[in-house]
């Protein structure tokens, strides 16, 4: 992928959209745990200098998407099983909030698109297609989450889904699935019904119940 630099265009705007689009990589789990990258083979990959791919790398290591060692060596997490405990728990108390927060505007056309995006999500795991899956899968959920009108709350939830988008990808893998997750169906069905505690509930497994999988 280059990242053409446009007229007039300055370093940290070209710094932005590396950064923007190394993190979907990342987060999309294009990269598996402890893959390594250096900031050479990112700058030549998005077609930039070595200044906005250093910059790009300190955010990720900041966020925790990227780890470097004391020989300045970087990659992707490879996350303890106590790691992954942790943000599992992080996502059971942020998701179900934003849930619940959402459900008063989850309107029918929410529901429509969430039920469409849930169909891809089968035709992708026909294929195998882990990338396609966890990107849909985020696709899903955000789209639902967008509605709860807190900015900072999914902030917060999507740089958990950053650092977990390596073991996101392990984990497709592990449960090699050939149809959508049966809970994004009970997560329609109790959007339809208006029913908060079993939405929150929905949610709250189908967030967690994957990557305690893992760590087991």
């Amino acid at each position: 992928m280059l990242i053409q630099t446009r007229p007039g265009e300055g370093g940290s705007a070209a710094h932005e959209r590396l950064y923007r689009a190394l993190r979907t990589q990342i987060m999309h789990g294009e990269l598996t745990p402890g893959a390594a990258l250096t900031l050479r083979g990112i700058a030549r990959q998005f077609g930039l200098s070595m200044t906005p791919a250093r910059e790009a790398v300190r955010r990720l290591v900041a966020e925790g998407a990227l780890t470097l060692s004391a020989s300045g060596r970087v990659a992707t997490p490879e996350l303890s099983n106590e790691r992954i405990e942790e943000l599992a728990a992080l996502r059971a108390l942020l998701e179900p909030e934003l849930a619940s927060r959402a459900l008063p505007r989850a309107h029918m056309a929410l529901i429509d698109r969430m039920q469409k995006i849930n169909t891809e999500i089968g035709e992708v795991m026909g294929r195998g297609d882990a990338v396609a899956y966890i990107r849909l899968n985020l696709e899903f959920h955000r789209a639902l989450y967008l509605r709860a009108q807190a900015p900072a709350m999914l902030a917060m939830a999507e740089t958990v889904w950053l650092q977990l988008g390596p073991t996101m990808r392990a984990l497709y893998g592990r449960l090699r699935r050939s149809e959508p997750p049966q809970h994004h169906r009970m997560i329609l069905a109790a959007l339809r019904a208006g029913d908060e505690p079993a939405l929150r509930l929905a949610v709250r497994t189908d967030v967690t119940q994957g990557l305690r999988m893992l760590a087991t």
